[in-house]
């Protein structure tokens, strides 16, 4: 009799493994879809005439990000590795992900953690909605969520990657600037009608030393949703086909602030920007 419970049980299980599979293969092609709408082919080739108006930190820093001649992409593929902090008290965890960002929105693919405690999942912001999505294993669901205050959040953490897309921040994208002094520079823009203010701190060359922007969160003191300080420190910086982008960095949330939870830190391993044709809209 318990021989014929246990078989049952097994049988129930490997049917209930079998629709989480098949369930984990219809999101994969979903997030291909996504992902294939997000590959938005470059501009025109970038010339310092795009910047001569602009004031001469934040030409410093454009002339240092970009190459004159480099064709202006729209979208930039991703692969990173580093770690991860679930909270305040919690340890860190090792991170891979890959990543594709553009000017219309990202999808960040991570596996975090090791051994039988890995989470598998996505946070994306497409076609004006974000979405978190993570599953133990990429079988087990840990965490789905999709709501106003999550795509307002996503808004926040696209603005924040521009740095590793700055085409996206040239005022040719409708961004205005504006000088703080010497080494501080301010891009406001908005992204599908939520305003963004982000703040570069710049060295003397252009090169990116620090990224802050008011982010909508729920990291206040009392757990509810507000405009939370969101930013990070540049460790390393790499030149990749005419960019030169942030390859090694540290963020999180309150940043600035004593109340800082430094949650996210990451090395780029590779990269792609899409190479397609396309004039300025």
């Amino acid at each position: 009799m318990f021989t014929k419970i246990f078989l049952g049980i097994g049988v129930l299980l490997a049917i209930a493994l079998l629709v989480l599979a098949i369930l984990r293969l219809g999101n994969a092609q979903e997030m291909s879809a996504k992902e294939r709408s997000l590959e938005l082919p470059v501009g025109r080739l970038f010339t310092e005439d795009m910047v001569t108006e602009l004031p001469e930190p934040v030409k410093r820093y454009f002339l240092h990000a970009i190459s004159p001649g480099t064709p202006l992409a729209n979208s930039v593929r991703l692969k990173m590795n580093g770690n991860f902090k679930l909270g305040q008290d919690k340890p860190w965890l090792p991170m891979q992900a890959t990543e594709i960002l553009s000017s219309q929105g990202f999808i960040w693919k991570a596996t975090i953690g090791r051994g039988l405690l890995r989470m598998v999942g996505a946070d994306y912001y497409v076609n004006r909605s974000g979405r978190m999505q993570f599953a133990l294993l990429g079988l087990l669901p840990l965490v789905k969520a999709s709501n106003p205050n999550i795509n307002r959040s996503s808004i926040g953490r696209l603005a924040g990657e521009f740095i590793w897309l700055p085409s996206a921040l040239l005022p040719q994208q409708g961004v205005d600037w504006r000088v703080i002094d010497e080494h501080t520079i301010q891009a406001s823009l908005k992204i599908d009608g939520e305003p963004i203010t982000l703040t570069l701190i710049i060295d003397p060359d252009g090169k990116l030393l620090k990224f802050s922007l008011p982010r909508w969160g729920d990291r206040s003191a009392d757990g509810s949703w507000a405009y939370i300080p969101f930013g990070g420190e540049v460790q390393a910086e790499h030149s990749f086909d005419g960019y030169t982008i942030p390859s090694q960095i540290s963020a999180g949330w309150g940043y600035g602030t004593s109340s800082y939870f430094e949650s996210f830190r990451a090395a780029i391993a590779n990269h792609n920007y899409e190479i397609k044709q396309q004039q300025w809209q």
